[in-house]
């Protein structure tokens, strides 16, 4: 029988007791002098400001969407230089192999004929984009923002928990997070090296000038497409455009003319070089994916087609962030880079394969389960904390269709300190960097660091009930 949450030895990445680990002495120090009422009263003040800035995220549920405060913890999580210099080549290492698997399978499928991913894992999958069969982006790069969800189980032990390459979110609250904690706490910060995040918008410019298609003979003309406001991460790519100084727009600003695309605007008609879309392949183009759409631009993908506009990230790009997919990156860096993979993926079995899939039934109860399509902490279920009834529901899912759901252990999330209920407490994290992919490989010092709140929960989706934390990579 698996032991319990009680049970299970956490990392603890404060450290234990009087042993604290060296880059949490003088953070654990301030917040002791502090004490719980001044900490409490700057917790209000960081809740009023997100509050002012509108720093809110959609939540869908039966009675339509609502706009919620996303929980902001003031107690930073701490990675030193060596932890995020691990981390790092890691992450470039899969953003690399993740983008040369997704020109290889629109393409001629290697790594299929090589007999190391089923045939039909590809090109059967509904992330799977025939429409793309043939075309190589600018610079070969599908996937321009990788965010790479990673947790950490010990020490030296980080697992990463799932790839994301159509659209990831939440690089706002990285920013956001950092400006708060630095005008909130000045003191803090005096005196440490702690690395900035501020130039990610800087960086984020850069990548998409860098992939600006073929016919673009000038500076490239930048937008950021949105489904609009009533996306569950509007207020991120309102925040990307005004950060990097370009318009945000939606499908009904956008038309085809020809060869190009071009933006309305009050003084006419203008070529848009440059796409950075946060609305998902099947709405992009109702003469393409679905024709109900009328969200997308009418013609994008023939411009596309073409090389008179760059999507970034590239329709189709989705097939590598698919959850059964996910269970070959580490061969991916095998066969296209010829390296061993630097992070470590969660074991994972594929309910696809009838073995796996007993296996999984059988021990349902040890388990997470996720949707291989899920997103968002939703369709999943964490087998130790399920109900008889639940899990019976979800065998009857899995037995009508295995293709569609994995299976992992649950894993023993590290916990970081955090201000709950007027005191500092262990809460569970994971960590979500951002990776960008153009002419050279970037990944700024930092990143999203989510946190269960609530105490004992491995879920840390802000649709669940998560937060978020300032995230600090110590320089040397």
């Amino acid at each position: 029988m698996q032991p319990t949450h009680e049970q299970i030895a956490f990392f603890n990445e404060t450290g234990d007791g009087a042993d604290t680990r060296p880059p949490y002495k003088e953070l654990l120090a301030w917040i002791e002098a502090q004490g719980p009422d001044a900490l409490s009263q700057k917790n209000r003040e960081a809740e009023m400001l997100f509050r002012k800035i509108g720093i809110t995220f959609a939540v869908y549920g039966d009675g339509g969407s609502s706009e919620r405060l996303i929980p902001f913890d003031i107690v930073p999580r701490i990675f030193t230089a060596s932890e995020w210099g691990l981390l790092s080549q890691g992450v470039k290492q899969r953003a690399r192999a993740l983008n040369m698997f997704l020109k290889d399978v629109y393409h001629r499928g290697d790594i299929i004929r090589a007999g190391i991913i089923p045939s039909d894992l590809v090109y059967l999958n509904e992330s799977y984009e025939p429409a793309v069969v043939g075309i190589t982006p600018p610079r070969s790069v599908y996937s321009h923002i990788v965010g790479t969800d990673i947790v950490r189980v010990g020490a030296n032990e980080f697992y990463v928990l799932e790839d994301n390459c159509r659209t990831p979110s939440g690089v706002s609250y990285m920013l956001e997070n950092r400006e708060i904690m630095m005008r909130m706490f000045p003191d803090l910060f005096a005196g440490r090296r702690i690395m900035p995040v501020d130039d990610y918008p800087t960086l984020l410019h850069k990548t998409l000038s860098s992939v600006a298609p073929h016919k673009c003979n000038n500076d490239p003309v930048i937008v950021v497409l949105s489904p609009g406001s009533f996306n569950s991460a509007y207020y991120e790519h309102s925040f990307l455009a005004d950060q990097m100084g370009v318009d945000l727009v939606e499908g009904k600003d956008l038309y085809v003319d020809g060869e190009f695309v071009y933006m309305r605007t009050t003084q006419g008609p203008r070529k848009v070089d440059v796409i950075y879309r946060r609305l998902d392949d099947p709405y992009l183009d109702p003469l393409c994916f679905r024709p109900d759409s009328l969200l997308g631009v009418p013609g994008l993908m023939n411009v596309y087609r073409s090389g008179g506009v760059a999507i970034c990230s590239a329709p189709g790009a989705g097939i590598a962030d698919d959850k059964a997919i996910y269970i070959y990156v580490p061969e991916m860096i095998r066969f296209y880079l010829g390296e061993e993979p630097i992070l470590k993926n969660v074991p994972t079995w594929k309910c696809g394969d009838p073995g796996e899939c007993a296996y999984v039934i059988e021990n349902i109860k040890d388990l997470v389960v996720k949707e291989v399509h899920g997103s968002g902490g939703y369709g999943m279920l964490i087998g130790p904390r399920a109900t008889s009834v639940e899990i019976e529901a979800y065998i009857a899912r899995i037995r009508a269709k295995p293709s569609d759901f994995i299976a992992q252990p649950t894993l023993a999330l590290s916990t970081c300190p955090t201000f709950v209920d007027q005191e500092i407490a262990p809460r569970h994290v994971d960590f979500r960097p951002f990776c960008l992919v153009g002419k050279g490989i970037h990944l700024p010092a930092g990143g999203l660091t989510r946190v269960a709140l609530n105490k004992g929960s491995l879920v840390v989706n802000s649709s669940q009930g998560g937060g978020v934390k300032d995230t600090w990579i110590l320089a040397d």
